[in-house]
Order: C-alpha cells, then sequence, then structure tokens
C-alpha cells in the first residue's frame, strides 16, 4: 500500500512512484513530525531522523527544556506561542485574547480515496489514497487535521489543513498554512516566479540565507507580481539534475510562501493564506477549510518538477470538458479595435477571419451599457444596441452561419462610479465606511461575499449567454482589493472578506459551469495576475499576460511552463508594432511563440499586411498539426533566453516518444558563428527517427539537415546543428518522428 502506519514505530509512510513522505510521532500523546521526504525510500523505522533521542529530549524526558524541544523539533503543523519561533503555520486566538496552541495527535485514517474540499477547487480522481491525521489542544478546544493525498499516477503529495472548534466558544484564526515541513539546509536555492503587468512570471533563483525569504499576495489575487509557488534547489540542480523540492497552492487569492533558516541550519517551508488582513471567527461545531497545497519532489531537476506538475493538473485538476479537445483557433477583437467598433467592424473582421481558417470570434470590452471607454458602465451588463444594431443575436447568428464560433468578455467582478449599477447601489462596492475608496482603472471591487450581489452577478451574466449562441466567455478582473470594508459583515468578522470574496469567486464560477458545462471559460485578470492553480480548476486556459510580444512572451512562457502545462496558456499571434513595447517581430516567429499555448489572434485581420494574412491559414493548419502534440506531451527545456539572451530552444515529447515537436527561436544573429549544437531530450535512446522542418512558405515539412535516420541517444548526446538565421527573432520548427 502507497499509505502505510507503521504502529510500532509510530511512522506514517506515504510512498508515490519516485518519492517517501514519512511523518513521525514523538512523545505520547505525541507531537506530529516531519522524518523525510524525498527520493523513494525503502525503510520506515526513520524516527531517529526528528534526532528525539538527543538534547533537549522530547518533554517527557526533559521537561526543563521543553522550549528548546518546541524550537527544534522539526514539527510537522508548527503552532504559535509555545516555544517554537521560527514562523508558525497556524495562529489562532481565543475568547480570552491568548495564542498559543499545543497540537498532539488523537486519531488518524487512511483512505482509498480523494475527496472534495467544500468551497474550494482541489485536485480530484480516482486511484488515490489520503491519509488524515487529527491533532488536538484539549485546552482550547481546537482540533488540526491535517490531510495527505497521493494519485496512483502522479509523484505528488497534496496536502491541506482543516480546523474545527470543538469548543464552547468562538476562536480566531489568525493564520494558517496548508503545507509546512523542515528539513536540513544543504546549501539550498530558492526559486520563484516575480514579475509585474506584461511581465509575469519570470524565474528567479537566490541562495537561501538566514531569517525569513519568500513571496507573497495582499491584492485579493495571486497577482501578477508573485506566484503561489516556491521551489528549494540542490547544489548545482538545473533542468535534469539535482534535487528539487516545489509547492504550489491551489488558490487564487492573498498567499504567502516562504522558508526560514534558523540557528542550526534548519529549512522550514511554508505556504498558505496570506495572514495580513486575515481573521476567521470560528464558532463552537463550525470548520475551516485551508485550500490545497502540491508538493513536488524531483530527483532529476526543474524537468522533472515540471512535467510532474503538468501531468497533475492535466489529470486531476483541469475539470472542463474542453481540456482533452483541440481548442478553436480565435480571433479576439480587443488590439484590433479597442473601444471603436459596431457590429459590421465585428462581422468584418469576422468574414475575413473565416476566409483565413480562424474559427472563432471573441467580442472583447466594450459591448455593453454605455462603455465607450474604461472610465465608464462596468456593472451595466446589457447590450449596447447603438453599437450592435439588431442586437446581440443577430451579430452571433450572422457570425455562425460564417461557420464561425462566437465568444464575449465579462469582468462582472468590477463596477464603475459611472454606471447605472453604482448610482442605485454604491453601497455594493467594497470601501470602509467614511472613506471614499481608491480607484483603479477608475473602477471599484463589488462586494461579492454578499449573497445578493453574486446572485446580480450570475443573473447578469446568464442573460446575456441565454440570449445568442456563445461558447467561450473571458472572464476578466482588472482591480486589485484595497479599503477593505463590507456591509454584509459584522465588525468582528471584517477580516474574513478577501477569503469570503475569493470563495464567492469560486461559488459563481461553479454556478456558472453547472449551468453551461460546454462552456470554454478562460480567466483572464489584466493579463496574468490570476493565473493560478484555484482558477485552472475551473477554466482549462487562463490569459497568460497582456504583453503578446514574441520576445517579451519567451521568458513569460518559459516561467509559466515550468509548473503550467502548456494547454493551460493562452497565446496569440498579434500585430506589430507590438501594442505594448513597440517590438517589430516577423509574422512566422509569432505563430511558433504562441503554438506553445492555446493559439489565436489579436489584431485587425482586414488591416495586416497581406503577405501577413496568407500566411493565416498555413498557422491555423500548423496548429491543427501539432496541437496535440504540444498540449498533451512531455515538455523539456533546452535553453534558457533569460539566461544566454540569444536564442530559445523547448520541445514536447509525446508519451511514447514516437514523435516529438523542437521550437528554437534566434532572438539575436550573431556575425560569423556557427552553426548551433542542440541536444535534444526525452527521445528513446534505441529508437530511430527523422527530422523534417516545418515550411511556412508551402504549409509542408521538409527534411533538415543530413536525411538519414537517427538513433535517439544521438540526437540527445552528440545533438543536431541549428542552421544560423539571417536577422533577429527567426524561428525554426522541427518535427522529429520514429523512422
Amino acid at each position: 500500500m502507497p499509505i502505510t502506519y507503521h504502529e510500532k514505530e509510530r511512522i506514517f509512510k506515504i510512498d508515490t512512484q519516485r518519492t517517501s513522505y514519512i511523518i513521525g510521532l514523538a512523545d505520547r500523546p505525541g507531537y506530529a513530525g516531519h522524518v523525510y521526504y524525498g527520493a523513494r525510500v525503502q525503510d520506515a523505522a526513520l524516527a531517529h531522523l526528528m534526532r528525539i533521542h538527543e538534547p533537549p529530549y522530547v518533554p517527557s524526558q526533559n521537561a526543563r527544556e521543553k522550549l528548546s524541544f518546541m524550537d527544534s523539533f522539526p514539527m510537522e503543523l508548527p503552532a504559535h506561542g509555545l516555544g517554537d519561533f521560527r514562523g508558525d503555520a497556524l495562529r489562532v486566538r481565543t475568547e480570552g485574547g491568548h495564542t498559543a496552541l499545543e497540537l498532539k495527535y488523537v486519531s488518524h485514517e487512511i483512505t482509498a480515496k480523494k475527496e472534495a474540499l467544500p468551497g474550494l477547487p482541489a485536485t480530484f480522481g480516482k486511484d488515490a489514497q489520503t491519509l488524515k491525521i487529527l491533532t488536538e489542544d484539549a485546552l482550547c478546544g481546537v482540533q488540526a487535521e491535517l490531510s495527505y493525498s497521493i494519485f496512483a499516477d502522479s509523484d505528488a503529495v497534496m496536502r491541506s489543513l482543516r480546523i474545527i472548534n470543538c469548543g464552547r466558544e468562538p476562536v480566531w484564526i489568525e493564520k494558517i498554512c496548508s503545507a509546512s515541513f523542515d528539513m536540513d539546509d544543504q546549501g539550498y536555492e530558492l526559486l520563484t516566479l516575480h514579475g509585474g503587468w506584461a511581465k509575469e512570471r519570470h524565474i528567479s533563483r537566490s541562495p537561501v540565507t538566514f531569517g525569513f525569504q519568500g513571496v507573497s499576495s495582499y491584492r485579493g489575487e495571486s497577482s501578477h507580481q508573485h506566484q503561489p509557488f516556491l521551489a528549494l534547489l540542490g547544489k548545482g540542480a538545473d533542468q535534469e539534475h539535482g534535487e528539487v523540492y516545489g509547492l504550489h497552492l491551489v488558490y487564487s487569492g492573498n498567499f504567502s510562501a516562504s522558508v526560514y533558516k534558523g540557528q542550526y541550519e534548519q529549512l522550514r517551508i511554508m505556504l498558505g493564506i496570506g495572514e495580513e488582513d486575515f481573521c476567521w471567527k470560528l464558532e463552537p461545531g463550525e470548520a475551516f477549510q485551508a485550500p490545497e497545497a502540491v508538493l513536488v519532489y524531483s530527483a532529476e531537476g526543474l524537468g522533472r518538477m515540471s512535467r510532474t506538475y503538468h501531468d497533475l493538473y492535466r489529470n486531476h485538476l483541469i475539470r472542463s470538458a474542453c481540456q482533452k479537445k483541440p481548442r478553436p483557433v480565435l480571433i479576439n477583437n480587443w488590439e484590433a479595435t479597442y473601444f471603436d467598433f459596431d457590429e459590421k467592424k465585428l462581422y468584418a473582421i469576422a468574414k475575413q477571419a473565416s476566409k483565413a481558417g480562424i474559427e472563432m470570434l471573441v467580442m472583447d470590452d466594450g459591448w455593453f451599457g454605455a462603455r465607450s471607454s474604461d472610465n465608464c458602465a462596468l456593472g451595466d451588463w446589457y447590450v449596447n444596441e447603438r453599437k450592435l444594431k439588431g442586437g446581440l443575436k443577430k451579430l452571433v447568428d450572422r457570425v455562425n452561419a460564417l461557420g464561425m464560433k462566437f465568444g464575449i468578455w465579462f469582468e462582472p467582478e468590477m463596477v464603475s462610479p459611472d454606471s447605472d449599477l453604482y448610482r442605485a447601489h454604491p453601497d455594493w462596492a467594497i470601501a470602509i465606511p467614511g472613506r471614499e475608496a481608491g480607484l483603479c482603472r477608475c473602477q471599484y471591487v463589488l462586494d461579492l461575499s454578499r449573497k445578493e450581489i453574486r446572485d446580480y452577478v450570475f443573473e447578469s451574466i446568464t442573460r446575456i449567454l441565454d440570449s445568442a449562441n456563445i461558447e467561450y466567455v473571458k472572464w476578466d478582473m482588472n482591480r486589485q482589493l484595497a479599503d477593505l470594508g463590507s456591509l454584509g459583515l459584522p465588525a468582528d468578522r471584517q477580516g474574513e472578506l478577501s477569503h469570503r470574496y475569493m470563495l464567492a469567486v469560486y461559488e459563481l464560477q461553479e454556478r456558472l459551469l453547472k449551468r453551461y458545462p460546454k462552456l470554454l471559460l478562460e480567466n483572464c485578470s489584466g493579463g496574468g495576475a490570476r493565473f493560478d492553480p484555484g482558477m485552472l480548476y475551473y477554466s482549462p486556459q487562463i490569459w497568460c499576460s497582456d504583453d503578446t510580444d514574441a520576445i517579451e512572451r519567451l521568458m513569460i512562457q518559459e516561467g509559466t511552463a515550468l509548473i503550467y502545462p502548456l494547454s493551460a496558456m493562452g497565446a496569440h499571434v498579434s500585430d506589430c508594432p507590438n501594442h505594448t513595447v513597440g517590438r517589430v517581430t516577423p509574422f512566422e516567429t509569432r505563430g511558433y511563440v504562441a503554438l506553445a499555448g492555446t493559439f489565436g489572434y489579436e489584431l485587425d485581420i482586414t488591416k495586416i499586411p497581406a503577405q501577413d494574412r496568407e500566411m493565416i491559414p498555413k498557422q491555423v493548419a500548423m496548429y491543427h498539426r501539432y496541437h496535440k502534440l504540444v498540449a498533451e506531451g512531455d515538455y523539456y527545456r533546452i535553453a534558457s533566453y533569460a539566461e544566454n539572451h540569444i536564442y530559445d530552444c523547448y520541445m514536447t515529447v509525446k508519451k511514447d516518444r514516437s514523435e516529438a515537436l523542437l521550437t528554437y527561436i534566434q532572438v539575436m544573429m550573431q556575425p560569423n558563428g556557427h552553426s548551433r549544437k542542440i541536444c535534444l531530450k526525452g527521445l528513446d535512446p534505441d529508437k530511430r527517427y527523422r527530422v523534417k522542418r516545418f515550411c511556412m512558405d508551402s504549409g509542408k515539412e521538409v527534411s533538415y539537415g543530413p536525411k538519414q535516420a537517427f538513433y535517439g541517444d544521438t540526437l540527445m548526446k552528440a545533438g543536431l546543428l541549428a542552421e544560423t538565421l539571417w536577422g533577429d527573432f527567426r524561428g525554426v520548427l522541427l518535427h522529429i518522428t520514429e523512422a
């Protein structure tokens, strides 16, 4: 059995195919301690690794040094206030104002299933096992249930935490982490994904030093700036070698991810809901469920970690019926028209797009209320028939008659001060009474923690979706949460607003998908501010970034692909000069870069150069030819433009290793140079392969390099030569097939 309890040693052992996670109980009735997490081991009797047989010993043997024990024992759930000064994963305040918590083992159960988390996104699937360890502070009447789940086909370990108030008085949860564990430092590096608007998820590596390090968001969203993820990298770890520990939170709101290095050169890694502005009142008999954290250990570098996350999310997190299907190639009118459009302009774009093989028109911002700019009308979700003469259904029907699907944009969480909705219900916006709330993009945030507001939003969306054949929704969110105040919450529950808001968003999207199970939902937040596993549970794709420049996207997509499957990345070919950075790149290269994602267009097809327009049918055919391989294959990073500043290279390999697709982007041309040797990855060393290049001019594949077949080990060890391309920003797409 993958999860076992060894009663004599009081050890829990969780085994996946390649990893082991071991928990021990120390002293009696027992503190839950972290024993080991890493490559799979055969032995379970490893309680000695908790160092309980050396000073300061367990409290029952050495009561005079209990605080020293608490400050050195490798806690599986470190709580606040009893001598562990290395950072707490759980802090609870009683009605008497006390915050100390001592959690001891009560019981456990091992089940052959993976349960859903009430109100929260979480992994799911069959062939699962779950370990639950119940701990309790008898004085406070607080129980903490630690949950660990695994799937037979994955090396990931899913952790979550549930707090139950078994006492007679309310308690307030002030901090809660979904995962925490301690381990010895061995010269690890900390890897995080940082950025900002239009430059999301850039990879950052830094040495782990003494004290606290980490990332967080208190913006009411997982954010452009940081990803709810961190990884610890062993010495010399790269794509193929070295130890990697990854932790990722299945949550879309405020979070904190940290590592603490203490006096004994031990590390404490913690991941959970952000503690600032968080305080949850728990009445007697009530329970609070923390989000799920996904832990991945790799002994084979970052590449193995990436592929573990990719497979887990494709198989056990994304629920959409669209996940296993090719996504329609769409054209979005945002960068084509911004707010300046009517039904004639949209139909003209659709008509030209349909001739090029594009399969869906998405109508972006500006179709509703009096929306003529981003200064007004958010919340007024009725069709502006002065723009769309004849109404929405007429336009949708005409687009459908072209053989195209139709999609639409919403920003349902926000309201403009200049809107009918705000004039009627100014109290619906999140704000502190008596204080004028700050504006961002000239909008406020609706208080979705209130049911009547959620119902208004849901009814507004469904009224539009029911009025015409709409098959895709882009759900946007462009405003961070601040000025936190809710008229729907009493004073002692105001600290619940941020989390209740996130639960409300999840509830709305759950209701939407239950009503429209075939709907293709794409989440967006000013680009990539909500690119997180929580959103992935509801939508199979997320808009990766508002920056569509092909060269900027190399770094953005590299960081994203570190932990997310390529099928989740919203990626489009856009116009040049690029609207964000002004760069001009070849239309062909823009297509190659966008292929590492959902693929679509963000431009006015009626105005682009004829030679670019004529290339679109070939790019669409390219997408359909290779999409399944890109979406379902194993991802291998070969070279990083962010590191070498010259070229980028990655590939996807079919699960049976019968074919692969390699993308090579020469960012900067160098004079007087040789062709570049590229060593492939992921192939079967004993299979023979042929290499062909996709030729955009003809839309066909042609031989690349020598025409003979090569063994996989030759291509991976000796490599192949990537020809020097004339000019900057040039690309090559190579299809490697079994001979």
